[in-house]
């Protein structure tokens, strides 16, 4: 997505009227309950809807949406290939990507051709559901899934656990023992048992099934539910007419058991998979529904929170998240803004200071102005990262996904195949055997195996502070063996303090800051900040700044302003503005220059401190194995004495944009995996060549855009920690994938053989899901710490 673009109205959006759907207590609050297949979807087209879940953009001159919801229904990947190939060939639907494990729908359409209430209805016609995250991770919409699940689960426990007992005789006594009219009462109450079961407890799968097989695809609940049909109509077949070709035996038992563990497992798996996305959902779930706005008269009424507008005053009380960027109002308010930094650590904000959107009120009630709302807000660009994180499917997920779909069908096959040798050995038998492969063979813990742990350290690290925004960086950052570091804002302080101004014969010092700070202004380089900063509130920029026509930058090298008159300022290093180095240059402050027509005007000297966790890092990093390398712009004295306070093997200094990018190619030649990590406009480059990267997040926007991971708090130490963690998460991945391997390869020769019964294959199925999701959720144990937490989770990673 590139240029940002206004939200169309609803009438172009819709072509017709927008139906008097939102009130103020949210188009999906208390007036009306979640939606249904049966739904008009025209309630998603509102545009003050849409702002909570999609996104305009103007690609190559034309605009597009980008729209992320939530989709109900799914269990598998099989579902999400349904919902994918249901949207991906309609009119106006660029792409689509669902991503199992999250459920989430990444759609990528025209508005000019379609309407997002269009596609939600394709959606729902193939039976599943799509809502706004914010509705479908709402409380009532978890307690209300959490019951169904729990209900089917008491159900199936419970006529097993009857039907048990009704078979429990049969295994206890000798053949004939029992007298044949009792016998054939204990299976007729044994079938009335299973029928709640089957037509009740196992909905989920059936439906999951029909779907499916409408479609004409084979998924995850396709094996399972043709067993439990398969042992359900053949045992019934036996109880009417017990003399008939299926034999004597009857699988009510296996049934119930099978469908009690299958339910037990997908409900303790879906609550493990909640928590391995759980950081990531409660991240993006935080903003309040409902806030407190004031009316013209001084009095605060209740409205939805999609309902703002900047400008708007709003009350925030003691425990509540603030729902915009805004300016307090009120004298003081203290805040937790551990979103941004990873650091619980409440600050204080004055009347008149910025609050953020995603912040907590700790104390009393506070009163803002409304600033900024949705994607522009920090909270917003936090989101959307996060987004993009938990839709995408990692390289090996996708594998993984490709040998699950042509593997449900060699299950089937391998299923009839083994029914049928069987049915020549021991037809009693046959059955059994046929049920227990197609369900020991179902490739739910294959297909979990990557996303499982790759979602759990993601939202780990985002409670540390730390956003990754491509799942795909875990498995590279677990292969890098160097790291390069940017010097300025990333190894030392991005906030340099001014120290001595030499300025030209007949210059005065504050008119050169002045013309300096001017140029400056618009710069988020820290030396343009630390010009600014030191020029205060002096009123001389704000008129040379009336006087600049045009000021543009040349990244890593400087600022150039064109006056009224013609006539030209320079601001940046020696070689862009002309001037020759002074007879100190070979200190190691670092300096920028100012320069005009005329020549030479005055040179700035900075100081700048190394970060306090700069050294610590870089050892970290040379603990974990890792080449360390500085890669600066800067004098090669500066760069030199920083390489020498931080302890890194290897520094290159004066290096422009251009010549990074030149030497982190040469490193790749040779066979160097590396990640860099950056903060300005002129690391944008470097990051996106990069095998991996990282960006401050206080950095520059493009340098965000172009790196794999965002570190809020701007702390080196989490660069470390961050592949530490990969590493980890890589090592649990391996073992979850060769887990499902070897459960597959013990349990399928085992069915095979007769020497699994269904309920057992049921049992081996559910566990080897539960397995691979809770060995996952080890990588949640890696929470937010410094100092000695962090060096021993650096050596426990290790």
């Amino acid at each position: 997505m590139n240029e940002a673009v206004a939200v169309p109205p609803a009438g172009r959006l819709l072509g017709n009227p927008m139906p008097d759907a939102a009130t103020d207590k949210g188009l999906f609050g208390a007036h009306r309950g979640p939606l249904t297949v049966t739904d008009n979807f025209a309630v998603l087209d509102d545009p003050v809807e849409q702002r909570d879940f999609t996104e305009y953009a103007e690609v190559d001159g034309h605009a597009l949406a980008e729209s992320v919801l939530m989709v109900q229904g799914m269990y598998c990947a099989a579902c999400a290939d349904t919902v994918e190939c249901a949207l991906q060939d309609l009119p106006g639907v660029e792409s689509a990507q669902v991503h199992a494990a999250t459920r989430r729908l990444t759609v990528r359409w025209d508005p000019a051709l379609t309407r997002i209430s269009s596609l939600a209805q394709v959606v729902g016609d193939t039976g599943y559901r799509l809502l706004p995250m914010q509705q479908a991770l709402s409380i009532s919409e978890r307690l209300r899934e959490t019951r169904r699940a729990l209900w089917r689960l008491f159900v199936a426990g419970f006529c097993a656990m009857q039907v048990m007992m009704y078979a429990l005789p049969a295994y206890v006594t000798a053949p004939g023992e029992i007298p044949a009219d009792i016998d054939q009462l204990l299976r007729w109450a044994s079938w009335l048992l299973s029928l709640p079961v089957v037509f009740f407890a196992s909905g989920p799968f059936f439906q999951s099934a029909w779907r499916d097989l409408r479609h004409g695809r084979v998924g995850m609940d396709t094996p399972v539910s043709i067993g439990i049909l398969v042992s359900f109509l053949v045992s019934s077949a036996v109880v009417f007419d017990p003399t008939g070709p299926w034999g004597h035996e009857v699988w009510f038992d296996s049934l119930t058991m099978f469908v009690f563990f299958l339910l037990g497992g997908r409900y303790l798996e879906h609550k493990a998979r909640d928590r391995t996305a759980g950081a990531l959902d409660s991240l993006m779930n935080r903003l309040p529904e409902v806030c407190e706005r004031r009316k013209p008269d001084g009095s605060f009424e209740p409205v939805s929170a999609r309902r703002l507008v900047v400008g708007d005053v709003v009350r925030v009380h003691a425990g509540q998240a603030f729902p915009a960027d805004g300016e307090v109002l009120s004298r003081t308010a203290t805040v937790d803004e551990a979103l941004l930094t990873g650091e619980s650590h409440p600050v204080t904000r004055q009347r008149g200071e910025s609050v953020v959107a995603g912040s907590f009120n700790l104390a009393g009630p506070v009163d803002i102005v409304v600033q900024r709302l949705g994607r522009e807000t920090r909270f917003g660009q936090i989101v959307a990262l996060m987004e993009k994180a938990s839709t995408e499917k990692p390289r090996l997920a996708i594998l993984a996904d490709r040998i699950a779909a042509p593997f449900l069908v060699f299950v089937l096959l391998g299923a009839a195949a083994a029914g049928w040798y069987w049915w020549q050995i021991d037809h009693t038998k046959a059955l059994a055997v046929a049920v227990a492969v197609l369900i020991v063979t179902c490739p739910c813990a294959l297909s979990l195996a990557t996303p499982a742990a790759m979602l759990t350290s993601a939202g780990a690290l985002a409670r540390r502070g730390i956003l990754v925004r491509r799942l795909q960086a875990m498995e590279t950052l677990s292969r890098i063996n160097a790291v390069v570091f940017d010097k300025t804002g990333t190894l030392t302080h991005d906030r340099l303090a001014l120290g001595k101004v030499w300025v030209r014969s007949g210059a005065g010092q504050d008119e050169a800051l002045a013309q300096a700070a001017a140029l400056a202004q618009g710069s988020l380089h820290p030396v343009s900040r630390a010009l600014v900063a030191a020029n205060g509130s002096l009123s001389g920029s704000a008129q040379w700044l009336s006087k600049f026509a045009e000021v543009a930058e040349t990244a890593g090298q400087g600022l150039r302003g064109e006056l009224q008159s013609g006539e030209w300022f320079k601001l940046g290093s020696a070689e862009f503005c002309g001037v020759e180095r002074g007879e100190t240059e070979s200190a190691a402050s670092p300096r920028t220059y100012l320069a005009d027509s005329q020549g030479w005007v005055a040179t700035f000297e900075f100081t700048e401190g190394v970060r306090e966790d700069a050294r610590e890092a870089v050892q970290a990093l040379k603990g974990l194995g890792l080449e360390t390398w500085l890669l600066s712009g800067d004098r090669d004295a500066a760069a030199q004495w920083v390489g020498r306070a931080v302890g890194v093997d290897h520094v290159i200094a004066g290096a422009t944009p251009e010549q990074k990018l030149k030497e982190v190619m040469a490193l790749q030649a040779r066979g160097v995996r590396l990640a860099m990590v950056g903060d300005g406009l002129n690391d944008g480059p470097v990051l996106a060549r990069a095998d991996t990267s990282f960006a401050l997040g206080h950095g520059a926007p493009l340098a965000q855009a172009q790196s794999d991971c965002v570190i809020q708090g701007g702390r080196v130490m989490d660069v470390a920690h961050t592949i530490g963690q990969a590493r980890a998460t890589m090592r649990i991945v391996k073992q979850n994938l060769a887990w499902a391997a070897l459960y597959n390869a013990v349990s399928i020769p085992m069915a095979l053989l007769g020497w699994m019964p269904p309920w057992l294959a049921g049992l081996g199925m559910a566990g080897s899901s539960l397995l691979v999701i809770v060995n996952a959720l080890r990588l949640a144990s890696n929470g937010p710490g410094t100092g000695s937490d962090t060096r021993e989770s650096m050596s426990a990673v290790a």
